[in-house]
C-alpha cells in the first residue's frame, strides 16, 4: 500500500509523475535511451528545458520582463546570489523564520542589510507586520512560507521597492500576482519537483546595476543568456519538475489547486482546533496552507500511541522540525485530500481511546 508522505521535503509527488519519470529513466520518449544518459545539448533535452520554462510562465502568468531559470545549489545558494546581483547600496529583510535568518546572515557578508522586523522574539510563531519600508533600499526580501514553523505571508507589501521572495515551500500553491516581484526563488523539492534544481524567476530590468565583476555562475545574466544551461543542468530534476508542472496545468492551474489546498488545510486545522488532545503551533491568522504544525497537549501520555496509530495508517514524515518538536503535516499540491482525511481519522481515533 502506498504511504502518505507528509514530509516537508523532499515532498510527495503525484503517482503519475513518479511513473512517467521512472519510465523516462529507462527509455525517454521511446528513444531507446535513458533520460539520465542523454546530452543536455540534445534536441530531446532542449525541448524539455524549453517546455519547463514556458510552463512556469504560463502557470504564473508572467510578463515578458520576467525570465525563468533552472539553477543548482538550492535556495541556499540564492541567499548569496541575490545580494551579489541586486545589492548596490542597502537591502531590507524581514526575519520570519530560520531560512529567512539564513538569508540575512549570507547577505550581510556582501553588503549593508537592514532587518525591518522579526518574529524571533516569539519563536517565529507569527508573521511580522506593520513595518515601514525605506524608499532607498535596493530590494525587500521576504519569505512567503516558513516551513519549520507553519506560518505563511497572506498579503505582500504594496511598494515601489523591488520585492524578492523565497517561495520554496508554497510556490504555485495559491493564485497571486507573480509579476509584482522582482525576483522569486524556490528549491523544487518542497512543492514542485525532486531535489536538485532551483527555480528562479527574475525581472531582467533589475540586473547589471551593481558594477560587480561576478563569477560567471553567480551572474543571473549569464544564465539568462545560456537559457539555464551555462553548465550541465540536473536533467532528471528538471524533467520531473516538468512532469509535475504538466500535472498542475492539467488540474486547472494555480487557481484550481488553491481551492484544493484550502479544502485540505481547513480539514486538518479544523481537527487540530476541535480535538482537545492537540493544539496548533502558530497564531491562527498566519497559518500556512502548506505546513500544518501542531503539538500533543500531553506528549508523555499520548505520543507513543499516536505514533503507533500514524504508522498503522501508512503515514510517514509528520515529525516536527528538530528545533520545534511536535508534528508537521506538509500538505503540498500533490497531497490528496484522502491523505489528509486519513491523518484526521487517526487524530479522532486517538481521542476515542484516550
Amino acid at each position: 500500500m502506498k504511504k502518505y508522505n507528509f514530509s516537508a521535503g523532499p515532498s510527495t509527488l503525484p503517482e503519475e509523475v513518479l511513473q512517467q519519470a521512472a519510465e523516462a529513466v529507462l527509455n525517454l520518449n521511446n528513444s531507446g535511451t535513458s533520460l539520465i544518459e542523454i546530452s543536455h545539448r540534445s534536441k530531446d533535452f532542449i525541448a524539455i528545458m524549453d517546455e519547463a520554462r514556458s510552463l512556469v510562465k504560463k502557470l504564473m502568468k508572467l510578463d515578458d520582463n520576467h525570465e525563468v531559470l533552472y539553477l543548482q545549489g538550492g535556495a541556499s545558494l540564492q541567499f548569496s546570489m541575490i545580494p551579489y546581483n541586486l545589492l548596490k547600496n542597502k537591502a531590507a529583510y524581514i526575519d520570519s523564520g530560520n531560512f529567512a535568518s539564513s538569508a540575512i546572515k549570507e547577505a550581510k557578508k556582501i553588503g549593508s542589510i537592514e532587518v525591518l522586523a522579526s518574529s524571533k522574539d516569539d519563536k517565529y510563531t507569527y508573521i511580522p507586520k506593520n513595518f515601514e519600508i525605506p524608499k532607498d533600499v535596493d530590494y525587500l526580501h521576504l519569505t512567503s512560507n516558513n516551513t519549520v514553523y507553519g506560518t505563511e505571508l497572506k498579503e505582500f507589501p504594496e511598494t515601489d521597492v523591488p520585492l524578492v521572495c523565497d517561495m520554496s515551500s508554497d510556490i504555485l500553491s495559491r493564485d497571486i500576482d507573480f509579476n509584482k516581484f522582482g525576483l522569486i526563488y524556490a528549491g523544487a523539492q518542497k512543492n514542485i519537483g525532486p531535489a536538485g534544481v532551483t527555480l528562479v524567476i527574475v525581472n531582467k530590468n533589475l540586473l547589471g546595476k551593481t558594477d560587480r565583476n561576478l563569477p560567471s555562475y553567480l551572474d543571473y545574466q549569464i544564465h539568462i543568456e545560456k537559457e539555464s544551461m551555462a553548465n550541465t543542468p540536473p536533467v532528471f530534476a528538471v524533467y520531473a519538475t516538468l512532469l509535475n508542472l504538466r500535472w498542475l496545468d492539467k488540474q486547472g492551474g494555480v487557481s484550481e489547486i488553491e481551492k484544493k489546498n484550502r479544502e485540505k488545510a481547513a480539514l486538518l486545522y479544523g481537527e487540530i482546533d476541535r480535538n482537545p488532545l492537540f493544539r496548533g503551533v502558530c497564531v491562527e491568522e498566519d497559518r500556512s496552507l502548506m505546513n500544518a504544525c501542531f503539538f500533543l497537549n500531553d506528549e508523555a501520555t499520548y505520543k507513543a500511541k499516536f505514533d503507533e496509530l500514524v504508522k498503522q495508517a501508512n503515514i510517514i514524515g509528520i515529525n516536527g522540525y528538530r528545533t520545534v518538536g511536535g508534528y508537521r503535516a506538509s500538505i503540498y499540491n500533490a497531497m490528496p485530500l484522502e491523505g489528509v482525511q486519513t491523518l484526521v481519522n487517526v487524530m479522532k481515533e486517538l481521542e476515542k481511546i484516550a
